[in-house]
């Protein structure tokens, strides 16, 4: 990659799990009232159809690993489990009241925090309390992650029987020095064994997370991470760049000196030196920042265009409607965004006065969900097209912004048209941004998300 381009579009810019990205959220616009409604309207529209999609936020880790983004909490209390999750149940009771009549659920997923924090016969009750009052779609999509460290055999067929099919697995890096920068302390053997349980039980899709970008990182070292995670054969990957945010996380992400992690010229060199490697060894890149044996949905989604991104990142199926369950969760109702109360004491005190527990959200004008359909095609399918229904009034200078990159080779145009090419993949973020009107209209004065590289 050439250095005056990493040079030129290495800036902060969103990940686009979601437009409006949450920074621009216009809140004064939202209340919860309008957010019930939005949901209400999404469910009417969409669940006899296609069904819902559950995210369930479990927020307690027993460590603080020092390059994690998320919101969570630190205790090896375990006696947290049975209140939060009473909570959990009660909010989706709020939930259902809304609905009027059974969810049919299509997509769960289990994120944290550590999920497996939690006891098998804990996260048992937790689903079953979910399903009894719900149906399941057909070929239901159920994940969860896991920490390789604390994810136990009965976790993987407590989870398999209750109909999960796919787990992910945080690895970040197998160096030695960089775990213990990251304070992420787990021997390759933890990982491989957690992976070996999980094919003996059944399931079909295994995934793993790389990082790139931590400090201390060089190819070497990368590369030895690549190739003991190919002793394993995850079905797929996600190789992402590290998000390095401490003005907004705090002293989570200041357990190491800025000084020890690598520069944009260094990080884009592990990027494309680990995808050359990925994609020899037979991993197709899938949107952004993901990887897949072909065998995988998430690339069959890819080849049939059918792939949809959220705030849980890359799925093989879509539905409208996306009901956040937990501390700091967010829900997409297409409509709307919401995100829940960010701290434990506050989430658990609003559901148990019989609140749903927004705290914040937007409600999305048709220019908004104009486009967000251009970013959703950018980000998945790395093209879109407009017509006189779908342009807007900022259009030229998008494409003003887009002919430089055309002629940096990262794109290509046509009337109505733009595609990525396979050297604008890993600008992808940029060139979204060229589409993202909230941001133009109103540059942050302070910096707010990562860079792009």
């Amino acid at each position: 990659m050439n250095t005056s381009l990493i040079d030129k579009y290495n800036i902060p810019g969103p990940r686009y799990t979601s437009y409006p990205t949450v920074p621009f959220w216009d809140e004064t616009s939202f209340t919860p009232e309008l957010w019930q409604q939005s949901v209400i309207r999404s469910f009417n529209e969409s669940n006899d159809a296609e069904g819902i999609s559950i995210y369930i936020h479990l927020p307690f880790c027993e460590q603080l690993c020092t390059f994690c983004a998320c919101h969570k909490r630190i205790t090896k209390q375990h006696s947290v489990e049975t209140p939060y999750l009473e909570s959990v149940l009660k909010e989706w009771d709020l939930y259902l009241k809304l609905f009027g009549k059974k969810p049919k659920i299509k997509e769960l997923h289990l994120g944290g925090g550590t999920p497996t924090f939690f006891s098998p016969a804990n996260l048992r009750t937790l689903l079953e309390g979910i399903f009894a009052k719900a149906e399941i779609a057909e070929n239901p999509e159920f994940s969860f992650e896991g920490h390789p460290n604390n994810t136990t055999r009965e976790h993987l067929q407590t989870l398999y029987d209750l109909g999960f099919r796919r787990c992910s697995f945080g690895v970040q890096d197998y160096d030695p020095q960089v775990q213990k920068a990251i304070n992420r302390i787990q021997p390759f053997e933890n990982v491989e064994r957690v992976t070996n349980w999980a094919r003996e039980i059944g399931y079909k899709g295994v995934s793993h997370d790389l990082v790139f970008g931590l400090p201390f990182h060089t190819w070497e070292k990368m590369e030895f991470t690549i190739r003991k995670t190919l002793e394993l054969k995850p079905d797929r990957l996600a190789f992402y760049s590290y998000a390095h945010v401490p003005w907004i996380k705090g002293v989570g992400q200041r357990g190491f000196d800025e000084n020890d992690l690598p520069s944009g010229e260094e990080k884009r060199k592990l990027y494309e030196n680990g995808k050359k490697l990925l994609e020899e060894l037979g991993y197709k890149e899938v949107g952004m920042d993901h990887f897949a044996l072909e065998h995988d949905d998430l690339y069959q989604s890819m080849v049939s265009g059918d792939i949809h991104r959220n705030f849980m990142g890359y799925s093989s199926s879509k539905t409208q409607l996306m009901v956040g369950l937990g501390m700091s969760a967010i829900s997409d109702s297409w409509y709307a965004f919401a995100q829940n109360n960010k701290t434990v004491e506050e989430y658990q005190k609003l559901v148990e006065e019989g609140i749903i527990p927004v705290v914040k959200g937007h409600l999305l004008s048709e220019e908004d969900l104009n486009i967000r359909k251009h970013i959703l095609n950018l980000m998945c399918r790395l093209e879109t097209s407009w017509d006189l229904q779908t342009s807007f009034p900022e259009l030229p200078n998008a494409l003003e912004a887009l002919k430089e990159m055309e002629a940096d080779g990262l794109v290509e145009l046509s009337d109505h048209t733009i595609k990525i090419t396979e050297k604008g993949r890993a600008f992808t973020r940029n060139v979204a941004m060229t589409f993202d009107l909230r941001m133009m209209r109103n540059k942050p004065e302070t910096r707010i998300f990562s860079m792009t590289i």
